[in-house]
């Protein structure tokens, strides 16, 4: 009796303790270590400072109307420094290339701000007459008589442009005569045909269209080294439009004036170019602040060693020369 009462003991003790629930089990912890505090919720602060804006768009440029010669855009010298002018000034050069003489007149109509050309002269007179003021010389060149391969006339190696130009006019007259030694002329008020001018008056002779040998064009300087290629004819062309040009001019060769400015024996060839401001006070519309700034610019040590450099990478020389007095202050 007493076996059969632990028996059932031990089964009422086991089916208690399946019937009790799980105790759950509680993590250990070093000693002392401090409960962790959760963290403090985010304030959002609106912020004081005005949003930058994603898309705001450039200032619009402003506009330099320069009246300049053809020579420095046919040598492609504007080209190669004007963009830096842009840049740093946050501006655009509307360029008109016209022969010394329109520049000027359309500098004294006031439309242009500044004008760049090369004949002293006339460029003294738009100051006298108050259309300009502040000439600054920037550079220089030199003329050369270019001609056909064949020459005709025999030019080739005359100490001057006066020799030249006699001898070209001497073929035509009597027993001396030769076939075609035809002449091209810009006849275009530019300041070289200025030079052309001087020269022929030097020689006493006036030649005219009615004579056949000579063409007076009205064209810039590309487009008469264009038509004496053709022809071919003989020309007078500033050095830094033959050389940038000549390559594309198979018929035509460099007869007087040397190989390079140092070797032009005349020394009357010498082609001086100017700077002027067009006269706010006369002309009330210019943009007289930027041509300023133009002035300035071109004429500074920075952009006339741009000139000094033009070209010699390609023709072995410089097309043009600078001259500015902070150049010469600082190459005596």
């Amino acid at each position: 009796m007493r076996k059969s009462l632990v028996i059932a003991l031990s089964l009422f003790a086991l089916i208690a303790a399946a019937c009790s629930p799980a105790a759950t089990p509680v993590p250990a912890t070093a000693p002392n270590e401090p409960t962790a505090t959760p963290p403090p919720p985010t304030v959002s602060v609106p912020s004081t400072e005005a949003p930058i804006p994603t898309n705001t768009a450039a200032p619009e440029p402003q506009v330099l109307r320069l009246a300049t010669t053809t020579s420095t855009a046919d040598s492609g010298l504007l080209d190669a420094i004007l963009p830096d002018f842009e840049a740093k000034y946050n501006a655009r050069v509307d360029v008109v290339a016209v022969g010394t003489g329109q520049a000027l007149t359309i500098g004294a109509r006031g439309d242009a701000d500044v004008v760049l050309v090369h004949a002293r002269a006339k460029e003294d007179q738009f100051v006298k007459d108050g259309d300009g003021i502040n000439r600054l010389d920037v550079m220089y060149n030199d003329f050369v008589v270019v001609g056909p391969e064949d020459d005709p006339a025999k030019i080739a190696g005359l100490p001057t442009a006066k020799e030249a130009l006699a001898k070209i006019a001497e073929a035509h007259v009597g027993a001396a005569r030769v076939a075609a030694p035809y002449f091209a002329s810009r006849g275009d008020d530019s300041g070289t045909y200025t030079k052309e001018k001087a020269i022929w008056a030097s020689t006493g002779i006036t030649p005219t269209v009615e004579s056949g040998w000579y063409f007076s064009l009205g064209q810039g300087m590309g487009e008469t080294l264009n038509f004496a290629n053709e022809k071919p004819a003989y020309t007078v062309s500033d050095r830094g439009t033959w050389l940038s040009q000549a390559a594309r001019l198979p018929n035509l060769i460099l007869l007087v004036g040397g190989s390079d400015i140092q070797q032009n024996k005349d020394k009357s060839l010498l082609n001086p170019y100017g700077v002027i401001l067009v006269n706010p006070d006369k002309h009330p519309g210019v943009n007289a602040k930027l041509a300023d700034q133009f002035e300035t610019w071109l004429t500074s040590l920075a952009t006339q060693q741009l000139i000094a450099d033009y070209g010699k990478d390609k023709f072995g020389q410089s097309l043009f020369y600078p001259s500015s007095d902070e150049w010469k202050r600082a190459h005596p």
